[in-house]
């Protein structure tokens, strides 16, 4: 009779793993801070990414919250950025999902994105200085989207 009211049933626990491929990343400084210049307004870079550089344009495409390019990314052999991302959203299994792979400047990037001073130090000490400028670029996007879902005057401008 109340049948209406049991939720279906998720088959994650019966599912297959998926095999996903993962191209390797490898970014040039100069790059990166086209990266950073893109994700900051620069549209002339940011058109430039999406012909040359596709997986950095979508990646700056998903930390704006673009559920296509997150799609993308993990679709087309990038789970590494979409894992960092996600991670930099407080998604625990993918932060654990770099740490197994030994991805150490995307799991720095995402602890530091958000906020774990550790992984600030880490990244000073270990890392260039185009990554650690591009964390800095990327907290300030996702800090500014946190923002605005908490702001009650801003609702659905992001």
């Amino acid at each position: 009779m109340f049948n209406w009211f049991k939720r279906k049933k998720s088959n994650v626990e019966n599912s297959v793993p998926v095999k996903i491929t993962m191209k390797p990343f490898v970014i040039h400084p100069k790059e990166t801070m086209a990266w950073i210049a893109a994700q900051e307004g620069n549209t002339e870079i940011l058109a430039w990414l999406r012909v040359n550089r596709i997986e950095i344009f979508h990646a700056i495409q998903a930390i704006k919250l673009e559920d296509d390019s997150r799609t993308w990314l993990a679709e087309n052999g990038f789970p590494q950025l979409i894992a960092m991302i996600n991670a930099a959203e407080g998604d625990e299994k993918a932060l654990k999902w770099l740490q197994q792979f030994k991805m150490d400047d995307l799991y720095h990037m995402a602890m530091a994105i958000e906020d774990e001073q550790d992984s600030w130090t880490w990244l000073k000490t270990y890392s260039t200085e185009d990554i650690f400028l591009l964390t800095h670029s990327i907290k300030k996007i996702k800090d500014a989207i946190e923002f605005n879902h908490n702001d009650i005057h801003s609702i659905n401008k992001d």
